[in-house]
């Protein structure tokens, strides 16, 4: 019995709700074959239609944000700052352009392939705690924008973990968005220690 999260996990359009809820489940890459993976334990949720944060606000189409505006489901990929590469998490029907980024995971899978692509010689809480690191980690690429997070190259799946502690609080580096910079919108695991700082 496969516990992938399905297509209609991703389809729903609170978009706060998914972001916390992704907390302790685990993502899953297979890059040419080689499998790593890791349990999410930081997320922040991007509203596109009410939210001036997000890359899509005010509901703004363009060549880089049109991947928010498909059904959910799939990879919204990025380049930040001309090098690192952002994981995010389309939701919501289509035409509703939210998403959540990943910030954050607790290697589990493929560790030694992690090390590895991280250049590091063991794991440390280092390598994960950050978005650019997490695709670091996992293999993912500009290539991957607009993955299928339901095909063999990029997925979720549940965990049984469940007695996890939230911590909600304001997301971070996006000062520009005046009153929305203040919206507790970024989760993470209580005293985990590969949440970002």
């Amino acid at each position: 019995m496969t516990r992938r999260l399905k297509r209609e996990y991703y389809l729903g359009d609170n978009v706060v709700s998914i972001a916390r809820s992704l907390l302790g489940k685990i993502l899953i890459t297979n890059i040419n074959g080689v499998i790593t993976g890791g349990k999410i334990v930081e997320t922040e949720a991007y509203s596109g239609l009410v939210d001036k944060a997000s890359h899509a606000w005010p509901n703004k189409k363009t060549a880089r944000t049109k991947v928010m505006f498909e059904p959910g489901g799939i990879a919204y990929v990025y380049l930040c700052y001309g090098i690192h590469k952002l994981f995010n998490i389309v939701t919501n029907k289509k035409g509703k352009p939210d998403a959540v980024l990943v910030r954050a995971i607790e290697p589990t899978l493929g560790i030694e392939h992690i090390i590895r692509r991280r250049m590091a010689k063991k794991l440390s809480k280092q390598l994960s705690s950050g978005p650019g690191k997490v695709s670091a980690c996992l293999g993912i690429e500009i290539d991957h924008n607009q993955e299928s997070l339901t095909g063999g190259k990029i997925w979720i799946e549940d965990s049984k973990e469940s007695d996890h502690t939230i911590v909600e609080t304001t997301r971070i580096g996006v000062d520009y968005a005046a009153e929305d910079a203040l919206l507790p919108w970024r989760f993470y695991i209580k005293d985990n220690s590969y949440v970002s700082r």
